[in-house]
């Protein structure tokens, strides 16, 4: 099993183009062979003094995966190609974690 943990940030003000343009490319994604769990999560709305909050113009992605290479085969996937060009302009940086169970 592998987990992705993939933080985006944005230009101010993109996060919601962002997702348009992430929901169309969820199913493609979902019907994979080994995607597991592939989600865009932003900042839950709590009073937890401990939560560390990433922001407005972030989204993290999580993502679980059966193997390394059904990973690799997502990264190299035709609508992951497209999906990257339409983003490229919203996108300011990113963070890529990608780990397995300790």
């Amino acid at each position: 099993m592998v987990y992705v943990i993939a933080t985006l940030e944005f230009a101010p003000g993109k996060r919601a183009a962002f997702l348009d343009e992430f929901a169309k490319v969820v199913p493609l994604v979902h019907a994979e062979q080994g995607c597991i769990e592939y989600v865009p999560t932003v900042d839950a709305d709590t009073d937890i003094a401990s939560q560390h909050r990433i922001g407005p113009d972030r989204v993290t992605i999580v993502e679980k995966w059966s193997s390394v290479a059904a990973l690799r085969a997502h990264d190299t996937s035709a609508h992951m190609q497209a999906y990257r060009t339409r983003v490229k302009d919203y996108v300011r940086g990113k963070e890529i974690r990608i780990l397995e169970a300790a």
